[in-house]
């Protein structure tokens, strides 16, 4: 049985800056991940460069474990959270490990092209960038918790 996001009425594409936004705060997430992972290797050989192909390795493996585990398990990272955006299917549902891995390969070709995927935003009526078109999914804002 596939979990459905509740909201799906009340949601609309986001828009550049709050991916941006969500981006960055993720990406210093991911820094901190990286300098822990960094000590530990270090740490193994006794303060020398590790330059074991296991160990750089886990430069592709912890984005994609760090991603995977959050947009398939309620479709936001801490960054996409913070500015209440969410990854989803197109029919509302998280994403798959497929798309995640989709969604990486499409995020990287685009800042690649000095972030001309995330742009195309401005030439889609549903807001998609190439990450988006590339796995088949969308991402949204999702509405603020309603005060009782």
């Amino acid at each position: 049985m596939s979990h459905v996001f509740a909201d799906l009425n009340e949601i609309y594409y986001a828009g550049l800056v709050r991916r941006l936004a969500a981006i960055i705060y993720d990406v210093i997430l991911l820094g901190a991940i990286f300098m822990l992972f960094g000590f530990v290797g270090v740490a193994i050989t006794n303060g020398e460069a590790n330059e074991h192909f296991l160990f750089k390795l886990l430069v592709w493996v912890i984005p994609f474990v760090f991603y995977g585990y959050f947009w398939r398990r309620g479709g936001q990272t801490l960054g996409m959270l913070a500015w209440r955006i969410r990854v989803q299917t197109l029919q509302g549902q998280p994403i798959n490990a497929k798309q995640t891995f989709l969604r990486l390969v499409g995020g990287l070709v685009s800042w690649s092209c000095f972030g001309l995927g995330y742009l195309w935003l401005f030439f889609d009526k549903e807001q998609r960038t190439w990450p988006d078109l590339l796995s088949g999914t969308q991402v949204v804002v999702i509405p603020k918790k309603k005060k009782i």
